[in-house]
């Protein structure tokens, strides 16, 4: 906890607040289409929402880069907690960006919030996730890059190519919109799991790093 706790401030420095700025103000751009037009309905508020949650989610691509990285797999603190630092400096942040961002859009025409919610979560860890993933399995110190294009690409090719039986993207009046959200749910755990997996770091590499006797 001590170790933790002197990492804080190293830790909020090298955040890529610029990225997050960057994704949450085109984020709050989208959405605020909602009341710049007349014909907004529901069902435009909803794609507005998943669109600003998406663009978030490229900034929560950035959160795992660690510059410094092949230095501090070596120090007393293990990676997932380094990492779970990150997303706890982060979370409030997001919390209060995705309120901001229901907030903007009027209340007539604003989508089921828990469900919406749940979307947006599932995107974000979906976002964590893949950079916990990359750091696992390559040496790269900074991967945010390549997962933000991963996400965006995978985000697109599923809009396209996501099987009709298992829909995701349903209106709010699709009577598939509370089964949709099951399995939003599930891909959230299923995000959850990839991310406490990749988390630590490979026992071969600790062996590496163990110094070696004179």
């Amino acid at each position: 906890m001590r170790l933790t706790g002197a990492l804080l401030v190293p830790v909020l420095r090298t955040l890529p607040w610029r990225a997050l700025g960057a994704a949450g103000g085109v984020g709050l751009l989208i959405v605020s289409m909602a009341r710049l037009t007349d014909e907004a309905d529901e069902m435009l508020a909803l794609n507005l929402l998943r669109a600003a949650a998406l663009a978030f989610a490229l900034g929560l691509a950035f959160v795992l880069d660690d510059p410094a990285r092949h230095t501090t797999a070596a120090v007393p603190t293990r990676r997932p907690a380094r990492h779970a630092l990150r997303v706890a400096l982060v979370a409030p942040v997001t919390a209060a960006w995705w309120t901001a961002a229901l907030l903007i859009v009027p209340d007539g025409i604003r989508p089921p919030v828990g469900d919406v919610t749940l979307e947006a979560g599932a995107a974000f860890m979906l976002a964590l996730a893949a950079s916990a993933a990359a750091i696992r399995l390559t040496q790269v110190a900074e991967p945010g890059q390549a997962v933000a294009g991963a996400v965006l690409t995978t985000a697109v090719l599923g809009l396209l190519l996501w099987p009709g039986r298992w829909e995701l993207f349903v209106g709010t009046q699709d009577p598939k919109w509370a089964a949709a959200h099951d399995r939003w749910g599930m891909v959230l755990v299923g995000a959850v799991v990839v991310w406490g997996v990749c988390g630590p770091e490979p026992l071969r590499r600790r062996v590496l790093l163990k110094p070696t006797r004179a």
